[in-house]
């Protein structure tokens, strides 16, 4: 059984990082992995602790990313991501987190997720969805 859900609890997780993890815009010589990427690689790791110890049958979103992208990390390399769940405050959680490569420490930052219940968020999307296609219609 796993640990509740509290304070203090890490997760690592690695990835290598591949191209659809790279910027371009340097040449392919000089592919690095790309902030967005590395933010979504950290929401996975935070939300994988979340599902490995939170509430059967709950998920999260992300509601705030505060991030320092300090080290390139080129293509074919890994990079480790550590999450710290630092506050539970109800259904919003907070984390801390860091990640490094085989060379150096590339990005630190704090990350906020919110647990839901998935079929409460889909119906209240569905009902946005279905007000945003009504104001569409009478628009045209």
């Amino acid at each position: 059984m796993s640990e509740p859900l509290q304070p203090g609890l890490t997760r690592t997780e690695r990835v290598t990082i591949d191209r659809d993890r790279t910027i371009s815009f340097l040449g392919d010589d000089c592919r690095v992995y790309s902030t967005p990427k590395l933010l979504y690689d950290i929401e996975i790791a935070c939300r994988n602790l979340l599902l490995a110890h939170g509430e059967p049958g709950r998920d999260s979103v992300g509601t705030r990313a505060e991030i320092d992208h300090i080290g390139a990390t080129l293509l074919g390399m890994w990079a480790e991501i550590t999450v710290r769940l630092t506050a539970v405050n109800g259904n919003a959680v907070s984390f801390e987190f860091s990640a490094r490569d085989a060379i150096e420490e590339i990005a630190r930052g704090k990350h906020n997720r919110f647990i839901v219940s998935p079929e409460k968020t889909a119906q209240r999307l569905k009902a946005k969805l279905a007000k945003a296609n009504e104001i569409a219609a009478a628009k045209s």
